[in-house]
């Protein structure tokens, strides 16, 4: 049985041998496949190196520019910043100089040209020179023809607008013997350029003008030729007689427009260096973009193959160790395989020598031997022991083959854990360093798995240690790079500030210069002493006196004050003393040195004022005594009035209201001086009511009655009445022309109307009528002849 047992587990570990070594031949194939396919990624794995660095060089050089054309446009801007302010602030100056010659320009006079100082070309760099020569002309304005000039002087004058000066275009110039021009200088009139019909005004303005570099060369041109008058460059005149120069604080408009001219040119050019400096940044931002793009398309290849090499990096580790693996289970495979064959062979052996002992035994007679009982049992317990202890060791030996092969397979389990734990590790390289290492790890397993292995250790020992360091320097360059952006970021921010800073202090420089200028002027004024003066002998540099304090309640026995030493200038003990004095003089008021004589006259106005306020009070006495006289007449007039008219309106109402009723009504009886009257009328059955609650027609026959009764209470010589009866019916208006008839009795009426029966019973008629040519005739008529001529 242990043969049978010894055969069958000699073929089991042939088969497992078999499929070993067939494991580790797949393994070594597909090991030498993977290695020719990661040598040719190695090969393509350079070009794709050399594209990487190639593209990192163009976006660095990308970089670089857009770094130089980023601080160009920085200094254009604030260049373009600065000529932008200059040209703003000289055409605000050109804008706020406004004169006569301005208002006539902005009159829009056709008879004027225009400004001489748009009209006229000189050129560049004799404006000042050519200013000086014109003196008030430089700020002329064109006309066409004498009286044009005449006529807009008058103008100024009329509207108080101020003065200009006018330059005639209809000029004559006749060539008389003008001086000769010397060598060393030119005629002034040569350097302009003006229109053809100014020509003649301004060679006589400039006949006896020559323009020289310098004020030695003047002296030359006026030695020689001492009619002339020469003008430098910088706008000195020298003439025979006098000679003016130095520097000028206001320039006449020529210069002005010239200046303006120059600076809005200057701004202009900068304007357009900014707007090429923005286009090649925006033309260098797209390189830079390119380029970024390229680094990312040739690092995302780079990735990839990383990628691709480190798995199949993995995969020959794993084909080698399975390799390895296989070879070394089949040598086990191989060595039990061995040792069960001659194990079986010394139990074949011992089964030969078992046999031939049986043969020999059964050959030979055999004696009874008597066996004892007791023996044969002993020898029977024995037996079953043996027997036993055999089981036992079978069970045990299969238990150890057992243990045997759950440890092989425990193994074979740690040996993938391991190759995993591996794959891990190798993954947490260096990428470059991993991608070098893994071809040479792959070229060394070529020649050799064992001599690789132990080379493997060190490798990964210092491909940790390269990554380590690789990954501390890419976060010292990151953190770099950062520090770099902030960098660039705080000094954007600071140059901003700077910028506003500098325009802020040129604004408050002028500022400052004109605060200067303001307090030399009222320096000047106040004091009349120059600010050169005032500081010489004011000034910090100079000793400050102390002035003597004298205490008038003092005792005049006591011994006076001893004067004070001048002491050296500090400014806030000046301040703190000059802020004492202000308050002190504020205490005191201002000073008078006329105070008495202002107060004898004041007296005396006083005096007079108060005989004057006495007569007033006396005045106001009698004139309100008067007013009492004057309110109680008005008072009796008005009531005698009031009661005439009243009794007028209850007789008249009744004739334009038959069966009607009226009457005034005093709002105030008790004070008939502010009193004011309702009118009601109570036409035939209805009641009384006020004027505003009548109808139109009965609002204006009441309107009427109390016209009639004034005229009744009050005669008078005329009445003009205007349509007075246009809203009336026939019936009421015959009633209101016998009215009429009564009232012209005593006056005269002129009556406007447009009713025929009205003007049946005016005595003439006036009219206004047009004519066939269209212009209008009065028309008259009198009414009462026509009516005695007429037959009866």
């Amino acid at each position: 049985s242990r043969i049978d047992a010894r055969a069958s587990e000699a073929t089991r570990l042939e088969v497992e041998v078999r499929e070993a070594r067939e494991r580790a031949e797949k393994a070594k194939t597909a090991f030498l496949a993977l290695e020719s396919q990661i040598a040719g990624l190695d090969a393509g794995e350079k070009g794709l190196d050399s594209q990487y660095e190639l593209a990192a060089a163009e976006l660095k050089i990308a970089d670089i520019k857009l770094g130089e054309i980023e601080i160009k446009l920085q200094e254009a801007s604030r260049n373009k910043a600065a000529l932008n302010a200059r040209a703003e602030a000289l055409e605000q100056a050109a804008l706020e100089s406004v004169d006569g010659a301005d208002e006539l320009l902005n009159s829009g006079d056709d008879t004027l040209i225009g400004s001489l100082a748009t009209l006229l070309r000189i050129e560049n760099g004799w404006e000042t020179a050519i200013a000086v020569a014109l003196g008030d002309a430089a700020n002329a304005i064109a006309a066409k023809s004498v009286n044009d000039a005449i006529r807009a002087v008058n103008k100024l004058k009329n509207n108080k607008s101020g003065r200009a000066a006018v330059l005639l275009a209809d000029a004559v110039y006749e060539q008389n013997n003008a001086p000769a021009v010397p060598p060393f200088s030119r005629a002034a009139f040569e350097v302009v350029n003006a229109p053809y019909e100014l020509q003649n005004a301004l060679k006589k303005l400039l006949k006896d003008f020559v323009v020289v570099e310098t004020l030695e060369d003047a002296q030359e041109a006026i030695r020689n030729q001492p009619r002339l008058t020469a003008v430098t460059r910088d706008g000195d005149k020298v003439t025979s007689y006098y000679v003016i120069g130095g520097t000028a604080n206001s320039k006449s408009k020529l210069e002005a427009k010239v200046t303006a001219e120059k600076a809005a040119s200057e701004r202009d050019a900068a304007s357009a260096v900014v707007d090429q400096l923005k286009f090649e940044l925006q033309a260098a931002k797209e390189i830079q973009k390119r380029a970024t793009e390229k680094v990312d398309a040739a690092l995302s290849l780079l990735y990839e193959s990383d990628a691709e090499l480190s798995a199949i990096a993995e995969k020959l580790a794993a084909l080698g160790e399975q390799s390895r693996s296989s070879q070394a289970e089949a040598e086990r495979l191989d060595s039990l395989l061995r040792a069960s064959h001659t194990a079986r062979a010394d139990d074949e052996r011992v089964l030969r020598e078992l046999e031939a002992r049986l043969n020999t035994f059964d050959s030979e007679p055999v004696d009874e031997v008597e066996v004892d009982p007791a023996e044969k049992e002993r020898l029977n317990t024995l037996v079953e022991e043996k027997r036993a202890f055999e089981v036992e060791a079978r069970l045990s030996m299969r238990t150890a083959e057992e243990r045997f092969a759950a440890v092989m397979q425990r193994a074979e389990q740690l040996e993938k854990t391991a190759i995993s734990e591996r794959t891990a590790r190798s993954r947490a390289m260096e990428r470059r360093e991993q991608r070098r290492r893994e071809a040479h790890i792959a070229n060394a397993v070529f020649q050799g798995v064992e001599v690789a292995m132990s080379y493997l250790e060190n490798s990964l020992i210092t491909a940790e240690r390269e990554r380590d360091e690789a990954s501390l320097h890419q976060r010292t360059m990151e953190q770099e790079v950062q520090q770099v952006r902030h960098s660039l970021r705080d000094l954007g921010t600071e140059l901003e500030r700077l910028v506003d800073t500098v325009h802020r202090d040129e604004v408050a420089r002028m500022e400052q210069r004109l605060r200067i200028e303001q307090i030399e002027q009222k320096v000047l004024e106040d004091y009349g002493i120059e600010a050169d003066n005032l500081l010489n002998e004011y000034g910090p540099d100079q000793l400050v006196p102390q002035i003597l304090h004298i205490d008038e309640d003092a005792d005049p026995a006591a011994p006076a004050p001893v004067a004070k030493e001048p002491e050296a200038y500090v400014r806030e003990k000046q301040e703190k003393r000059a802020a004492a004095a202000e308050k002190q003089l504020s205490l005191l008021g201002r000073i008078n040195p006329l105070a008495l004589e202002e107060f004898q006259a004041l007296e005396e106005r006083n005096r007079f004022l108060t005989e004057q306020l006495e007569d007033v009070k006396k005045t106001r006495k009698d004139l309100l005594e008067v007013i009492a006289e004057v309110e109680q007449r008005v008072q009796e007039v008005f009531s005698e009035a009031y009661k005439d008219v009243s009794r007028e309106f209850e007789k008249v109402l009744p004739r334009l209201f038959p069966g009607g009723e009226g009457r005034l009504i005093l709002t105030e009886p008790d004070n008939l001086l502010t009193t004011g009257i309702d009118i009601e009328a109570r036409p035939q059955g209805k009641r009384y009511m006020r004027l505003s609650l009548l109808s139109g027609g009965e609002r204006s026959l009441t309107a009427v009655a109390f016209l009639v009764a004034l005229f009744k209470a009050r005669p008078s010589p005329f009445y003009i009445l205007d349509e007075v009866e246009a809203a009336l019916d026939d019936s009421n208006l015959g009633r209101l022309l016998e009215l009429y008839e009564e009232l012209r009795q005593n006056s005269q009426l002129i009556v406007v109307t447009h009713q025929k029966r009205t003007m049946e019973i005016c005595d003439s008629l006036y009219g206004v009528s047009m004519r066939g040519d269209g212009i209008s005739a009065v028309v008259s008529q009198r009414i009462r002849e026509a009516r005695e001529d007429q037959p009866a």
